[in-house]
């Protein structure tokens, strides 16, 4: 969605809300799709002593799977994202600002960013997960597989036979 803000920049006290959904079905991580349902986005752009702020409130549902058992996972999300908007940079790397040269901006690119880098980089099914047994794969939240768990380091072999 491109916002259109020419009308926030020029007047001060001026504000635009906006309310949409926005698709990130397309989007793969880890080779899953974990965006199934809609982002649900609320956008507000308002112009306080000539500065524009960007407020984003971002909700949606991620389903994948959990890093250590590989149970599937669903978390809701509430982000709130805070932008400060100019029409030119003066310096060429300023991550405080987002500039919106034709007094426009792309609503669906920053929304997805900001979405994919606050994201967690690990996903558990519970605080506590066991995982997966090395050995058979068994998913030991639900108990235990009945391996042996020794083992013996190959370079210590060796020292096992002087012991006998």
């Amino acid at each position: 969605m491109l916002l259109d803000l020419k009308d926030i920049f020029v007047s001060d006290g001026a504000c635009k809300d906006v309310n949409y959904a926005l698709s990130l079905s397309e989007i793969e991580i880890s080779g899953e799709h974990p965006f199934n349902s809609p982002v649900s986005v609320s956008a507000h752009a308002e112009n306080r002593a000539g500065m524009v702020t960007l407020d984003i409130d971002a909700d949606f549902v991620y389903s994948t799977s959990c890093d250590r058992c590989l149970a599937p996972v669903e978390r809701e999300f509430d982000y709130h994202f805070s932008h400060k908007l100019i029409e030119n940079l003066e310096e060429d790397f300023n991550d405080d600002y987002i500039e919106a040269p034709d007094l426009s901006l792309d609503l669906d690119e920053l929304v997805s960013s900001d979405i994919l880098l606050e994201l967690p980089s690990r996903f558990l099914c519970k605080g506590d997960c066991q995982g997966l047994c090395q050995k058979c794969g068994h998913n030991l939240n639900l108990g235990d597989c009945g391996c042996d768990k020794t083992e013996i380091d190959p370079r210590l072999e060796a020292l096992k036979e002087l012991l006998k």
